[in-house]
């Protein structure tokens, strides 16, 4: 019996208050992009008609060996709704989220819209309005995290929740490839890492980003949030944690695991 598209995306979204479920294996090979952003999609729509609002895109897997782990050689991208941002300094319900993991990434707010499918890094330079220290809380809906390459992507990028700097800055003179972070949790550091672990630079992630999402009809806005990718190894979350991302020239934000 064949597992439709359909079906696949209800068993995504009955996770998120039933708990994890396992690998897609199923109904998705585990690199099978088409099917995978096919369920992607029909969940966005869904999530759209209950009332939630899409305020950007996350590119995941921009690490060539996280890709490489995973069978793939190219990044995954999800759908980042407004319900999902967590404030600088504020707190997360730890009973929101499955299996939580935070990562530091480099995120970007767009001034301009970014409609070409050929779009260049210099492009999106030359669109971004501000740029700004970031907090991934990334989860999975898959059990243990098995997660192949379909499954992340089904799963909307095993996203969950986003931190962003207050203070954003204007792109001019920023290192973005040489930024040095650290991620530390209650105070000690627990990740490490530096922005050309993005694709070679955050600017890279988010011309790919821009790029795919132009070819499917999708194209990038002004006013979006982009998160362009970890820059350094996720950590596990529990409860009562406080995590702070630092990137050295550009800013930090934090927040708090707890109710």
């Amino acid at each position: 019996m064949t597992v439709t598209h359909e079906a696949v995306a209800r068993r995504l979204r009955d996770a998120y208050a039933g708990g994890a479920v396992a690998p897609l294996r199923d109904a998705l090979d585990p690199t099978d992009a088409e099917g995978a952003y096919a369920v992607q999609t029909i969940n966005t729509r869904f999530w759209e008609a209950q009332g939630r609002c899409i305020v950007g895109r996350k590119a995941g897997l921009t690490a060539k060996a996280v890709q490489q782990q995973l069978g793939v050689d190219q990044p995954d991208f999800g759908v980042l709704f407004d319900d999902m941002r967590v404030a600088d300094g504020g707190r997360l319900d730890p009973a929101r989220a499955i299996q939580p993991k935070a990562e530091a990434e480099i995120a970007f707010i767009l001034g301009s819209d970014l409609p070409d499918a050929d779009t260049t890094a210099e492009q999106v330079a030359t669109a971004v309005a501000s740029v700004h220290a970031a907090i991934e809380i990334v989860d999975s809906r898959i059990a243990d995290w098995k997660i192949s390459f379909a499954d992340t992507v089904a799963d909307n990028g095993s996203s969950a929740f986003f931190v962003l700097a207050d203070g954003g800055l204007p792109l001019a003179g920023l290192d973005l490839e040489g930024a040095a972070m650290e991620m530390h949790v209650n105070g000690a550091v627990a990740s490490t890492g530096v922005g050309a672990a993005a694709l070679g630079n955050p600017l890279n992630a988010a011309a790919w980003l821009a790029r795919t999402l132009a070819e499917r009809g999708e194209p990038l806005k002004a006013g979006d949030i982009l998160l362009a990718g970890a820059l350094g190894p996720m950590v596990a979350l529990t409860p009562g944690d406080h995590v702070e991302a630092r990137i050295a020239g550009i800013g930090a934000c934090s927040f708090t695991c707890q109710d």
